[in-house]
């Protein structure tokens, strides 16, 4: 068995971990200062909105020997405006200028014409009004919020409303710091930036959901029991399933890394940069979000429960009773009214309270049997 498969058994058996719960409050405060960054950075500098979103001229040429930043100059100069300019697979330009209408894309084209020293004729010219943009722009909000409600109902009803609004807290968690890193690193933003943005949604929710659905089978009727508190489980929770959250998000990443680096940077494919780079940071966001928000808060909101509050009052007093007799909480005796859960399992230590495992007390077991083995 490999190393990291050797550590994500031992995480999942509850041998070693670390206590992501516990340090809830450096995550809080890591997040909230990345958060800031993000709403400031787009507050300052704003968003780079394409030309589908704010109207202009797509200038496309046959093949040439001008560069990239050339081609750029002269478009600027020619428009007064700023300009992008890709290069094409066929060995042409792609010249975006935003803000001119007709007759300002008629004298920019007989510019470029000159300057590049082209044809007239062989430069293509479009022009792209801003109400494609803005229709792109409704639908991708109205689906946004469509979704939001659909999750959150459906993780009402699969789990509790407690993880339905942690889980919604962290999706807009990570949209802000995907919007955020555009507006700071200035990249435009296109209809495949929307793409990116409204697939990273479903991602942001992958590990979230299965880190719920361990917590929600490890904390079946918790309340029986006097060794863990909900917060403890919910650690263990995100312990048993940490390999398996680093392992989907490294296979997912590797992909889109490629298409960011090598497409995008190296082949200078526009759209792959577009959609790659929101895909990139809003899976990154979304594995650290499940990991380091979503589950810390769901404890935070159930640990405000009367009955969570009482547990954990029991389980503190009774270590500290342990404590006072020289005793281990695994060697302490159980209270009356506790019996062992199938889905809890009394003897496995939670993350960060690592120890040897014993064998669960099989009370009832052979009850009535002198030599208490099964017939």
């Amino acid at each position: 068995m490999s190393k990291l498969g050797s550590l994500g058994a031992r995480l999942y058996r509850g041998e070693v971990g670390y206590d992501f719960v516990g340090k809830r409050k450096i995550w809080y405060g890591i997040s909230i200062l990345i958060t800031i960054t993000a709403i400031v950075g787009l507050a300052v500098r704003g968003l780079n909105m394409g030309i589908e979103f704010e109207g202009g001229a797509v200038f496309t040429t046959p093949k040439t020997s001008v560069s990239v930043a050339q081609a750029e100059k002269y478009a600027e100069e020619a428009s007064g405006h700023d300009a992008v300019v890709q290069e094409l697979g066929s060995g042409g330009l792609r010249i975006q200028v935003a803000g001119v209408d007709t007759a300002k894309s008629d004298q920019i084209k007989a510019d470029l014409a000159k300057d590049m020293d082209l044809k007239a004729n062989t430069i293509n010219a479009d022009l792209v009004g801003p109400s494609w943009g803005e229709q792109i722009s409704k639908k991708a909000w109205t689906g946004l919020v469509i979704f939001m409600v659909l999750v959150v109902i459906y993780l009402a009803i699969a789990f509790e409303w407690r993880m339905a609004l942690a889980a919604l807290i962290a999706l807009i968690h990570d949209i802000t710091i995907t919007v955020g890193v555009y507006a700071l690193v200035g990249f435009e933003v296109t209809q495949g930036t929307i793409i990116g943005l409204l697939t990273i949604l479903g991602y942001s929710l992958y590990d979230t959901v299965v880190v719920f659905d361990s917590l929600k089978e490890q904390s079946k009727d918790l309340t029986k029991q006097t060794r863990w508190t909900y917060s403890e489980v919910a650690n263990r929770s995100i312990n048993s399933t940490l390999v398996r959250s680093i392992n989907t998000t490294v296979v997912a990443l590797l992909p889109v890394a490629g298409l960011l680096f090598i497409g995008g940077g190296f082949l200078g494919a526009g759209m792959l940069n577009d959609i790659s780079l929101s895909l990139f940071v809003g899976l990154a966001a979304g594995a650290y979000s499940s990991i380091f928000i979503a589950t810390p808060l769901v404890a935070d909101l159930k640990e405000t429960e009367p009955q969570m509050k009482a547990l954990k009052k029991r389980v503190l007093a009774k270590r500290a009773a342990a404590a006072a007799k020289g005793e281990s909480v695994e060697s302490a005796p159980q209270d009356e009214d506790d019996e062992p859960q199938d889905d809890v399992d009394q003897d496995a230590a939670p993350a960060g309270v690592v120890g040897p495992r014993t064998q669960p007390a099989s009370r009832g077991r052979g009850r009535g049997r002198p030599s208490g083995k099964r017939r």
